[in-house]
């Protein structure tokens, strides 16, 4: 039995989130048909990152198992009865049969993406914030997330953690054309973390709340201090960080 995994890129605003929901339309649902058409056997998957309804991904990885070859047709193939709104980039066989795509990732990198003039070719592929901002403060609560490890402030109830603690690689913000980008890197990520750093930085660029609030918000650990209200359509999962040499790129 060999282990593969696949990197896939999907329109979020056609799913609701990417994890299986019964019936419900989403991500991972899609792939595990399409896979079981393909092979003609029930194959299941598992998702390197968990994206809520509406986030986009530009990479995200799914890992499979199955003992048939996969000849270089089923790339094309797999990619033909997949709905429009997924696509298979890559697909890689791992060294270990039992590399998992969600412990195994050393970093997840998400970018959140804001304009501010109304423009209907961004519309749900950027989130609409049409306030005037300080982009100064922006920078200065990127370098204050940081300095922190425990982000329990920006986590939604009800989730499965264990821990709230998190190692941040890189947190900026920059501008890309008439669009304004968070990026921001880590070990792991909290469910809503993200759109929860986003919406409260948004509330101390606008002048709702003050630097000295943003950093006593943190250390209170309390969600509710937290500003998760941007929509999720603003934000893209665009890169997965595994271990050199664990998976081997197929058909190159």
């Amino acid at each position: 039995m060999a282990r593969y995994f696949l990197e896939v890129m999907y329109d979020g605003t056609a799913f609701h989130g990417s994890q299986v929901q019964g019936d419900t339309p989403t991500v991972q649902l899609a792939l595990n048909t399409a896979l079981s058409t393909l092979l003609r056997s029930p194959v299941e998957t598992f998702g390197a990152s968990r994206t809520d309804e509406g986030v986009h991904a530009l990479c995200n990885y799914y890992h499979f198992d199955t003992d048939k070859e996969l000849l270089q047709v089923f790339f094309y193939n797999l990619n033909s009865i997949l709905p429009h709104t997924i696509a298979v980039n890559r697909i890689f066989l791992a060294d270990d049969p039992t590399l998992n795509a969600r412990f195994a990732a050393l970093t997840r990198r998400y970018r959140y993406r804001i304009y501010t003039k109304k423009d209907p070719f961004r519309y749900e592929r950027a989130f609409y914030f049409p306030f005037k901002l300080d982009t100064a403060l922006l920078h200065e609560t990127a370098k204050i997330i940081m300095e922190h490890t425990n982000f329990e402030t920006f986590s939604k109830r009800n989730t499965q953690s264990k821990t709230f603690l998190c190692t941040i690689h890189q947190s900026y913000w920059e501008q890309h054309d008439k669009e304004l980008h968070y990026v921001v890197e880590a070990n792991r990520f909290l469910r809503g973390m993200v759109r929860g750093l986003v919406g409260t930085q948004l509330q101390v660029a606008r002048g709702k709340m003050t630097i000295e609030a943003f950093r006593a918000a943190i250390d209170a650990r309390d969600c509710t201090l937290a500003d998760f209200s941007v929509d999720g359509h603003g934000l893209y999962l665009e890169h997965i960080q595994y271990p050199e040499n664990s998976l081997v790129e197929l058909y190159i």
